[in-house]
């Protein structure tokens, strides 16, 4: 068992800054939000190399090369300069330029997209930067999965995060921060926790980080069947290890000591622009229940 101090609800709060988008490691987490502009590699072509083979190489399409590379000859089967060096952004998308006063749901709808997803792609930064990362294969269309056709296709998870009921203290999505007059997103729910407690896995699924995390304090994450990943934050005790198999109820850790705290839980689904946060509401029915 690993014992840490809790964190204050203001803490949990800036939990929402810190998450980020790309595949948890089984043994190590990155500790920050990395922008995909900032993700940005170079490719030297080689003989015979083409614009539809570099894309292939770098699981993207010919269109998102083409955006990034003005210069790329865009006939197809053509082949590439010898030695020409090819941006290669982390995956399809386009940057594009940002008129002032823009806001991330504001972008959102322009592009089709979600204003969370813009928000961790682009670095968790509340406020919008002059030029950002806008995933999709092309203009105007994420390649996210859509409100319209989540609730057809999205598996459930049967479980509740913890042993016993508890009040929803921040909900998921854009709230008001709770000591400075702005807004912050939060991609989870914060439980208020009175008492010591049990935290459980809400589905069967593999444990693929348990450890501290910048940010999370001890942090717990189970990886589901479907693309599905659970976050469990905030706790000061875990109890299983990376590579375990746990069941739906199946007891991982508790939060909780001396005092009233908070159990910081997130639900996200894997895209191709890796883990994204989700609405756990749209995941756990046992939610509806408390």
């Amino acid at each position: 068992m690993r014992r840490l101090p809790t964190l204050s609800l203001v803490a949990i709060a800036q939990l929402s800054i810190l998450t980020l988008t790309l595949p948890l490691a089984s043994a190590a987490v990155a500790a920050s939000c990395p922008a995909a502009l900032s993700q940005l590699q170079q490719h030297q072509a080689t003989a015979g190399e083409t614009l539809e083979t570099i894309a292939a190489r770098y699981n993207l399409r010919p269109a998102t090369l083409a955006r990034f590379n003005g210069d790329l000859n865009l006939s197809s089967g053509a082949a590439v300069r010898v030695g020409q060096e090819i941006v290669i952004p982390p995956f399809d998308g386009q940057v594009v330029a940002v008129t002032a006063g823009s806001s991330w749901q504001t972008l959102a709808e322009q592009y089709n997209s979600r204003a969370d997803l813009l928000f961790e792609i682009n670095g968790c930064v509340s406020q919008v930067p002059s030029r950002v990362f806008i995933p999709g294969a092309n203009r105007g269309i994420s390649r996210t999965v859509t409100a319209a056709n989540r609730d057809a296709i999205a598996p459930q998870l049967p479980g509740y995060p913890l042993s016993q009921p508890a009040a929803i203290q921040l909900s998921y999505g854009w709230q008001p921060h709770p000591s400075q007059d702005e807004v912050v997103f939060n991609s989870g729910l914060a439980f208020g926790v009175p008492v010591p407690t049990e935290v459980k896995a809400v589905g069967a699924g593999t444990v693929a980080f348990a450890g501290e995390r910048e940010g999370y304090g001890q942090l717990l994450v189970i990886n589901h069947e479907q693309g599905l990943q659970t976050r469990y934050a905030n706790l000061n005790e875990i109890s299983v290890s990376v590579g375990q198999s746990v069941s739906t109820g199946t007891t991982v850790g508790a939060v909780g000591a001396d005092q009233p705290t908070y159990l910081y839980f997130e639900v996200r689904r894997n895209s191709p622009s890796g883990w994204i946060a989700q609405d756990p509401g749209e995941y756990l029915p046992a939610l509806e229940l408390r």
